[in-house]
């Protein structure tokens, strides 16, 4: 057998490419810099230590001819501690990652970030597109064989540093509210200016619309039908513009500062890098301050109406209900009408036949479902509910004495239930002096009714938010 001839083992060193290890080294043209600058605050001498900045790098520009200035990315009054809200910052990485850059300059590692994490993301990504970043301050290139290491223990610092800045802020801030002294900004404030001493005083306008809504949610409107009236009236919100959403109002509601009183510390920062606020829950002191400015809405009035928020909350759990619905100024028996033969709610639904539409309610569980058979409660026309509501109104109305004597003693009794006291008074006001009803008026439903149970055999009774009772066997 003839030998066959091995082939001789080779080594073969590949160089690597310069130019994927160090941009503006393999550049044959002058390198293209890019330099960065922030100052993390508007004030004064923040702003004039920006201007030097970008002055400073003008003229470095100027002195090393192998430079060519790209441009000078500028982000004024932005923090350091993350990169999130910085737009010229990453305008700069995207034109590094476009080719356009060689090499980045900075006054130093605070200036780029005091984040550790997002220091490092963004150097070695810049560092894999071959571009070195320059820290004027602490002499250190990124590309430089012992930048990596001294550029993490500095980096290490200046975020320590930004932790350390961040404590004295809020230990600042948590003394000035054990003084009483308010931290709020009424840009977002509705009801409120701030005069030239930084006291809160009344806006007139603003605090025109405050009062309406508390009025409103008082008459029986809920939150979403108050933003929607808002909207579409054009009311101007905090900002100037008719921006009503369900959260705004609610805010508004519960907020205690148009008493006059301020609760100091409602929420606090989590963590210093990402700022974070959440509710305070008892993690930190709070500070209630009496009395501190002029108050928009009666401090008894206030309390009355975090008592029907409540009242609210309880109301839809306790049926079982998302919400207590988007248009009850319209349709004010929505989420208010139960079945008096198994209890679920009463839905208002349209029925076509021959051509004929009648709008009927009827019980959510009426037909049968994955073989659970439907409640089987007799459906009640639209016309004879509201009929029947008329009837009730009425009734009360002409026997208002029967009634009158237990209203009285439940607004004597404020102490024991403010919000039936409000109720009862409500109801003897309504009913002072007042015609029977000849249709439905859907504002007296909103403001008197707190549910009603239909019958099998169509007869409805109605519960009245301050306790009072009418019983279709009473009525009829």
């Amino acid at each position: 057998m003839p030998r066959v001839s091995t082939p001789t083992r080779e080594v073969l060193h590949i160089p690597a490419r310069p130019e994927t290890r160090n941009r503006a080294a393999t550049r044959q043209h002058r390198i293209r810099l890019a330099a960065y600058c922030r100052v993390s605050t508007e004030q004064e001498d923040q702003l004039l230590s920006f201007e030097n900045q970008k002055e400073y790098f003008l003229d470095y520009a100027r002195r090393h001819p192998e430079y060519e200035l790209v441009d000078i990315y500028p982000d004024r009054g932005i923090t350091g501690t993350n990169t999130r809200h910085r737009e010229e910052f990453h305008r700069m990485i995207a034109d590094c990652k476009a080719g356009k850059i060689d090499m980045v300059i900075t006054k130093s590692i605070s200036r780029f970030a005091r984040n550790t994490q997002d220091c490092l993301k963004y150097t070695r990504l810049l560092k894999d597109l071959g571009i070195g970043v320059v820290f004027e301050k602490e002499g250190i290139n990124t590309l430089d064989g012992s930048g990596e290491l001294l550029f993490t223990i500095l980096s290490s610092l200046a975020q320590d540093e930004s932790r350390s800045i961040s404590e004295n802020t809020t230990w600042g801030i948590r003394y000035l509210f054990t003084q009483g002294v308010l931290h709020l900004n009424t840009n977002r404030f509705l009801g409120y200016d701030k005069d030239k001493d930084g006291r809160l005083v009344v806006n007139p306008e603003q605090a025109a619309i405050v009062r309406r809504i508390y009025a409103e949610f008082m008459d029986g409107n809920g939150p979403g039908v108050i933003a929607r009236r808002l909207r579409e009236e054009g009311v101007p919100g905090v900002m100037g513009e008719p921006k009503w959403c369900v959260s705004t109002i609610m805010g508004i509601l519960r907020n205690e500062k148009y008493t006059g009183d301020a609760l100091l510390q409602k929420t606090y920062t989590a963590d210093y890098l990402s700022k974070k606020t959440v509710k305070n829950n008892g993690e930190v002191d709070q500070v209630w301050v009496k009395h501190n400015h002029e108050a928009i809405i009666p401090k008894d009035l206030w309390d009355i109406v975090q008592m029907e928020i409540e009242r609210r909350s309880l109301y839809l759990d306790a049926g079982q209900l998302r919400t207590s619905g988007r248009y009850t100024d319209e349709q004010p028996f929505s989420t208010k009408v139960f079945c008096g033969k198994c209890g679920r709610l009463f839905r208002r639904r349209t029925l076509t036949r021959l051509n004929a539409k009648k709008i009927v309610w009827m019980c959510s569980s009426y037909y049968e479902v994955k073989g659970v058979p439907g409640c089987g409660c007799e459906k009640i026309e639209e016309r004879a509910l509201h009929q029947a509501f008329v009837d009730a109104w009425n009734y009360l109305l002409a026997y208002r004495e029967k009634y009158l004597p237990e209203w009285e003693r439940t607004v004597e009794c404020a102490d024991e239930n403010a919000l039936l006291a409000y109720r009862a008074e409500q109801l003897i006001n309504l009913t002072a002096d007042a015609e029977p009803l000849t249709g439905l008026d859907t504002a007296i439903v909103n403001k008197v009714l707190e549910r009603c149970l239909v019958h099998p055999d169509g007869s409805i009774d109605f519960f009245l938010l301050d306790g009072t009772e009418l019983r279709a066997k009473d009525i009829t």
